[in-house]
């Protein structure tokens, strides 16, 4: 097949973050092409004429979207899901709806909540309603992911200090922020990939903070996750396992995967972020429609635990795409 890998347009000083996504779209196209597609490689345009003429001469079977921002924003990735929707062209991932639902966090939550599925407590500005101060909070932007603006003072307690810092905060990035319950616990990423049209839920990785200094919050912050010569990142280590040594809590963890996904219509791949606190009991943080496919990260990571290697891993989405669209 021609597949068009369809990325963010970076520019040569975007932080490590927009980087990196250059680096996993020449993977995936290398994948591809491995599995013998013709792939090739074009920066997402948001101007119709533009995108049109992009596809127009790429003429591909299927787009792999790898468009995790448009003008430097992660809550405008939808738009170019909608614009392949638009085109009527096959393409991997989520829809844009379930992608901007599923992407505003806070939105998120009320939408577990609602169904019953478990998920810290949460308060927004300007009232700050429910936030109480006797407990920590961490706050967070509302619609960016890769850990934008989380570091150690992300976490704190009182509603003058959380006020403080959401301001603080907006000012320096922008967009909305907003404060969840702090939950002191153990950290899972999970990873789900389409298979025949269901779900499948990876192995389930435990993000493990190793030697983890004293009084410092357990979090993988901004530095931990693209800073690799960090102590962060070098003492946030992944764990397999879970499935053979605590059954029960493996099987909560997967159901609570699967309902996100029926409730938000995912497709083709996605991740779930969990806290489990004292009492054992999992907390979903947030829904990630459009998780990061580089080769060394935590997706990539739990497919090879499930037998599947990298090129297999991008198949298995592309075919997922294709399925969807009838084909």
């Amino acid at each position: 097949m021609r597949v068009l890998v369809l990325h963010s347009d970076v520019p040569a000083d975007a932080p490590a973050d927009e980087q990196d996504t250059l680096a996993t779209a020449r993977a995936v196209a290398d994948a591809l092409r491995q599995r013998g597609h013709e792939a090739m490689l074009a920066p997402f345009l948001p101007s119709p004429q533009a995108f049109h003429e992009a596809v127009k001469r790429a003429n591909p079977d299927a787009v792999f979207n790898m468009v995790e921002s448009v003008f430097g924003l992660g809550q405008f990735a939808p738009v170019a899901c909608q614009m392949l929707e638009i085109a009527n062209i096959p393409f991997t991932g989520n829809l844009g709806a379930a992608m901007a639902v599923a992407g505003d966090k806070p939105l998120a939550k009320g939408l577990l909540r609602s169904v019953g599925l478990p998920t810290p407590d949460w308060a927004e500005p300007p009232e700050w309603r429910g936030l109480a101060d006797d407990c920590p909070y961490i706050v967070k932007h509302a619609t960016e992911d890769a850990s934008v603006g989380l570091d150690d003072g992300s976490v704190l307690s009182g509603r003058q200090a959380v006020a403080a810092r959401a301001e603080s905060c907006a000012a320096k990035y922008g967009g909305r922020w907003f404060a969840e319950r702090y939950v002191e616990g153990r950290e899972f990423n999970i990873a789900i990939l389409e298979e025949d049209g269901a779900p499948r839920v990876l192995p389930l990785a435990e993000m493990r903070f190793e030697k983890w200094p004293d009084g410092r919050p357990k979090i993988v912050g901004y530095v931990a996750k693209w800073h690799e010569d960090s102590m962060e990142a070098m003492q946030t280590v992944r764990a397999f396992g879970l499935e053979r040594t605590e059954p029960q809590l493996a099987q909560t963890l997967r159901q609570c995967c699967e309902r996100a996904w029926k409730l938000f219509g995912l497709s083709g791949f996605a991740r779930v972020d969990f806290r489990v606190d004292a009492a054992g009991n999992p907390l979903i943080l947030e829904i990630n429609p459009n998780p990061g496919l580089e080769p060394g990260a935590g997706f990539a990571a739990a497919a090879r635990e499930a037998g599947l290697d990298y090129p297999q891993t991008v198949e298995r989405i592309l075919k997922a795409a294709l399925r969807r669209a009838g084909r």
